[in-house]
């Protein structure tokens, strides 16, 4: 008997759904940082047993949309409830509310099952731990609940096995040594970036898109050419920094990342470019895959 089906993860931003996913995959899938926002395509990790195949779904935070991007993010969320076998649920220490109430309602009343996953509790002590426990509970009566630690790894083998029970019987969906359905330029512009997110302040990081609009791939080197898109002017000199200075940290530091991820020297090529308010072009968000 061989079991397989998709297992879809959503949350506010900052609950540790990347953190989580790239903990069952083995691989740094999604991109991780403090800021909100962090995730805005619904990423795909595939893990793979002899008897099972889990499709895992790591979606955009649950936000209420301010433009165009956050729309077709949330679109992205929503879908997530359309092809679940089983849906992951994720609140933390210290969380009360879901951001969109009727995204909740769809959560409690939905017929596929729910893991409801209390996370950061290596943060907390027990007495918080019982009464965020009970309150959730209380919250999602459908729901099994686990108390886990994504980043410390606590719990988190327990909930992956049970995730393999609730799979229906079912075919591999893709090829057993698949890892994800995105392509490799795809964690190229992620890689980035994760970058620049940890190393610019305010508007920067949420004003940027990247495109990878080059990769070679040699015996002993890849060789990459990525623009990095922003809004303004003004942020495109922010991000270049003085003497180039800035921008060449976020080479250095993502061309590290990308030659661990794919055990090979890179050599990258980095440059910015004004792309006057790509997020609410449709246009523009259908080009770097936001909409279809």
């Amino acid at each position: 008997m061989h079991k397989a089906g998709f297992v879809n993860i959503i949350g506010n931003p900052n609950v540790g759904k990347s953190t989580l996913m790239n903990a069952f995959v083995g691989e740094k899938l999604s991109i991780i940082t403090s800021k909100a926002q962090t995730t805005r395509h619904r990423i795909l990790g595939i893990v793979n047993g002899n008897d099972f195949q889990v499709v895992l779904s790591d979606t955009p935070g649950i936000i209420k949309p301010a433009y165009e991007l956050q729309t077709s993010m949330m679109d992205m969320v929503k879908s997530a409830f359309d092809d679940a076998d089983v849906l992951i649920y994720m609140v933390e220490i210290g969380e009360k509310t879901l951001k969109d109430e009727a995204f909740f309602q769809k959560i409690t009343s939905t017929k596929t099952p729910v893991l409801l996953l209390l996370n950061k509790i290596d943060q907390s002590n027990q007495e918080l731990l019982e009464t965020q426990a009970e309150l959730w509970q209380s919250k999602v009566p459908n729901a099994e609940f686990y108390p886990l630690s994504a980043l410390t790894g606590f719990n988190v083998k327990n909930v992956f096995d049970r995730l393999v029970e609730l799979l229906p019987e079912s075919p591999p969906y893709f090829p057993k040594d698949q890892l994800t359905d995105k392509p490799e330029r795809f964690f190229v512009n992620e890689k980035i970036r994760e970058k620049i997110l940890m190393y610019y302040k305010k508007e920067i990081p949420y004003a940027v898109e990247v495109d990878t609009e080059e990769f070679f791939e040699e015996e002993n080197i890849i060789r990459m050419r990525s623009v990095i898109m922003v809004e303004r002017d003004t942020q495109k000199g922010i991000l270049i920094g003085h003497r180039g200075k800035a921008l060449k940290r976020v080479g250095v530091e993502a061309r590290k990342d990308l030659e661990l991820f794919f055990d090979k020297q890179v050599h990258l090529e980095l440059y910015v470019k004004v792309n006057k308010n790509w997020r609410s072009n449709q246009q523009q968000l259908r080009r770097f895959g936001y909409q279809k």
